[in-house]
C-alpha cells in the first residue's frame, strides 16, 4: 500500500497540471459564478411546490409568479454561464498576452452571450391575435445550452486573443477618450467572433436540421447515457475521491465536464415530478450529496468513529475538532488532520465509500420508488437534510440515509482501527521516551534546589498535549510574546482574503484571523471568498492566502498577486488547519510572513 502512495505522489504534479488546464479552470470559475441563479432559482420553485405535500394550496397567483422568478432566472442559466466562462478564460489568456497587450474581458463576456444565443436559440415567427410575431425558442437558453455556453466563451476569446495579438483592431487618434476608443478596438474581435457562431449555427442548422445545442446533446446522448449506469457513477465518485486523495481538488477536475447533464438531468427530474411522475436520473446535481456525503470520501461518519471506536488522542482530537465542519461537507479539518489525504490506510475506504453511496441510492431510484434529486439545495446543506429535501421529503429517503451511514461506517471501521492502532503504538513510544527524558531530568533535580515539584510538573506538561494537539496549537499553548511596534505596525490595517474551492475552508481561517485580530488588538480586517471569484475584488486586498485546496494554482496567482502588489501566501494542509484552530497563531503566521 505505500508503494502505491509512492507512486501516486510521484505523478501527483501531472494530476496538479490538469486541475490547473485553463480551459477547466474557466468552466469551474465561470460556473461558480451562476451560483447564485441556480441557489436562488430554487428557492422559488421550493415555494411554489413543497407546500402542496404537506397539503398546503397556495394562491395560484403566488405560484405563478414563483415560477415566472425560477424560469427567468434558470432559464438563461446558459446565456449567464457563456458570459462568466468567457470571463475567466479571458483572465487565463491575459496572463498569456505579450506586454501591452490586453483583452477586455467586459467585451468578451457580451460577444460569448452573443455568440452562445445564435449556437443555441431558434427564431420563428407566429400569428398571435391576426398579427405576426417574432419568436424566440427558449428550451436552450437554460441548462441544456451549457456546452454551446462554453463553445462560445472558447471561440470568443480565441478570436480576440488572435486580433489583439496582432493589433487587428481601429485604432483613433490619441486624443480620443480611452473608454471610446476601447469600444473602437473591440469592434473588430466582437464581429469575428459573433461571425464565426453564426457560421458554424448556419452550417449545423442546414446539415443536420437541429440547433448546434441540440447537436452536441444528440452527439454526446451515449456517453451521458453510460455515465448514468453502475459503471458510470462508480468511475466519475471514484476518480473525484482518487484525486482529492492524492492533494488535487478532485471536483474540479471531473466536475465541469458533466455539470451540464447533471443539471440538465436534475431539471428533468423536476419537470417529471412536477407533473405527477417518478424522477429517475440517477446523474443529477446533488447526487453530489451521495457520493461526497460528508466532503469527497463519504466522511460523514468518520469524526464519529473518531470520538467513539479510536483509542489514539490524536485522531479523538481530530474527531472532536472536525465533527461540526464535517457535518457541512467541509471536510478539510479531517482530510489534513487525521491525515487522510495521502495516507495509505485510508486510500481504499477513502474511494470506496462514495461508490458503494452513489450505487446503492441508484437501485433505490431505479428499484425501490426513491425519487431521483429534483430539487437544487446548496453545497453546504447537511446531507441527510439535503437528500431527504431534494427527493421531494419521502419517507424512503430517511431508510437510503440510514444504509449508507451504516455502509460508510462498516467500510471505514476496519481501516481506521489499523491506523489508530499505529498511532497508538506511536504515542506509547513517544510517551516512553519521554519518561526516560523524565527520570534523567529528575536524577539532575535531586541533586540541585531547584523543587522537584516544579520539575515533576513540566515533565506532565511536556506529556500530556499528544501530537496532534501539539500541532493544532502550536501558539495558543504558551503565553503570546509581545509583538513589538515595528512588527505591530507591519499587519496594522491589513486587508486579508482567503481563498479556497467553494468559500466553506477559507472561511475558517478567515474567522480564525478575525478572532486573532481581536484577541491581539490587531487593525486586520479577513474576508473569505472561492477561487475563480476573486479577480474583480482582489486588488482590495493586501493579502491573499490559498487553501491547501486551491494551492495547486499558485503559479497563476502568483502572476496576477505581482502585477498587483499583494503577498500572497499559501500553507500546507497541516499547517493550514493548525491556524484555523489558533486565533493568536494566525496573526503571528501573518506577521511572520510579511516581508
Amino acid at each position: 500500500m505505500d508503494a502505491i502512495v509512492k507512486m501516486l505522489e510521484k505523478h501527483q504534479p501531472f494530476f496538479e497540471k490538469i486541475s490547473r488546464n485553463i480551459y477547466l479552470q474557466a468552466i469551474k470559475d465561470g460556473f461558480l459564478g451562476c451560483m447564485p441563479i441556480v441557489l436562488t432559482s430554487s428557492i422559488f420553485l421550493l415555494i411554489a411546490t413543497l407546500p402542496g405535500v404537506v397539503g398546503v394550496t397556495l394562491p395560484q397567483p403566488l405560484i405563478d409568479w414563483c415560477n415566472k422568478l425560477y424560469n427567468f432566472t434558470m432559464g438563461v442559466m446558459g446565456i449567464m454561464v457563456a458570459g462568466t466562462t468567457a470571463k475567466n478564460f479571458t483572465a487565463s489568456m491575459n496572463r498569456r498576452m505579450p506586454a501591452g497587450k490586453v483583452l477586455n474581458d467586459g467585451s468578451t463576456m457580451v460577444a460569448a452571450q452573443c455568440s452562445m444565443l445564435l449556437l443555441a436559440v431558434t427564431q420563428f415567427t407566429t400569428k398571435f391575435n391576426g398579427s405576426e410575431l417574432s419568436v424566440f425558442d427558449c428550451t436552450s437558453m437554460g441548462t441544456r445550452g451549457l456546452f454551446s455556453a462554453y463553445i462560445a466563451a472558447f471561440i470568443t476569446v480565441w478570436v480576440y486573443k488572435f486580433c489583439v495579438s496582432r493589433d487587428l483592431t481601429i485604432k483613433l487618434p490619441k486624443e480620443v477618450p480611452g473608454a471610446i476608443a476601447q469600444n473602437f478596438r473591440d469592434i473588430i474581435p466582437f464581429g469575428g467572433a459573433v461571425i464565426i457562431c453564426g457560421i458554424i449555427d448556419v452550417v449545423v442548422r442546414n446539415l443536420m436540421g437541429v440547433p448546434f445545442s441540440e447537436l452536441l446533446i444528440k452527439l454526446l446522448s451515449p456517453l451521458f447515457t453510460a455515465a448514468e449506469t453502475y459503471p458510470g457513477l462508480i468511475l466519475i465518485q471514484a476518480a473525484t475521491a482518487f484525486f482529492w486523495f492524492i492533494g488535487v481538488h478532485g471536483p474540479s477536475i471531473v466536475q465541469p465536464g458533466i455539470d451540464p447533464i447533471r443539471l440538465a438531468n436534475q431539471a428533468e427530474n423536476l419537470q417529471v415530478l412536477l407533473a405527477g411522475g417518478h424522477p429517475a436520473h440517477s446523474l443529477t446535481f446533488n447526487m453530489s450529496l451521495v457520493g461526497e456525503f460528508g466532503g469527497t470520501g463519504a466522511t460523514f461518519i468518520v469524526p464519529l468513529l473518531l470520538i467513539l471506536f479510536m483509542k489514539s488522542k490524536q485522531l479523538k482530537a481530530v474527531g472532536k475538532a472536525s465533527i461540526v465542519p464535517v457535518a457541512f461537507a467541509v471536510n478539510e479539518p479531517l482530510l489534513f488532520g487525521a491525515p487522510m489525504i495521502l495516507n495509505p490506510y485510508m486510500l481504499i475506504p477513502f474511494v470506496a465509500a462514495g461508490c458503494v453511496n452513489v450505487s446503492v441510492a441508484k437501485f433505490f431510484i431505479d428499484n425501490v420508488g426513491m425519487n431521483g434529486f429534483s430539487f437544487v439545495v446548496p453545497w453546504a446543506t447537511p446531507a441527510p437534510i439535503g437528500i431527504f429535501i431534494t427527493t421531494n421529503f419521502q419517507l424512503i429517503a430517511l431508510v437510503f440515509v440510514a444504509i449508507i451511514i451504516l455502509l460508510d461506517a462498516i467500510i471505514y471501521l476496519p481501516f481506521l482501527k489499523a491506523y489508530d492502532k499505529l498511532l497508538c503504538d506511536q504515542e506509547a513510544e513517544r510517551a516512553a521516551e519521554l519518561g526516560l527524558e523524565s527520570d534523567g531530568a529528575a536524577a539532575i533535580a535531586a541533586s540541585t534546589s531547584a523543587p522537584a515539584v516544579e520539575q515533576t510538573a513540566a515533565v506532565t506538561a511536556s506529556v500530556e498535549p499528544t501530537a496532534a494537539a501539539a500541532d493544532s496549537k502550536p501558539v495558543a499553548d504558551q503565553p503570546e510574546p509581545a509583538a513589538d511596534a515595528s512588527a505591530k505596525k507591519d499587519v496594522d490595517g491589513l486587508k486579508v482574503l482567503v481563498l479556497c474551492a467553494g468559500a466553506g475552508t477559507s472561511a475558517m481561517l478567515a474567522n480564525a484571523i478575525k478572532e486573532g485580530a481581536a484577541q491581539t488588538g490587531e487593525n486586520i480586517a479577513s474576508s473569505a471568498g472561492a477561487y475563480g471569484q476573486h479577480t474583480a475584488i482582489m486588488d482590495q486586498y493586501d493579502v491573499i492566502v490559498l487553501a491547501p485546496q486551491v494551492r495547486s494554482y499558485y503559479n497563476d496567482m502568483k502572476a496576477d498577486t505581482d502585477r498587483l502588489g499583494i503577498k500572497l501566501l499559501a500553507p500546507r494542509g497541516k499547517e493550514y488547519i493548525d491556524l484555523t484552530r489558533d486565533p493568536a497563531g494566525a496573526i503571528k503566521w501573518l506577521r511572520e510572513n510579511l516581508d
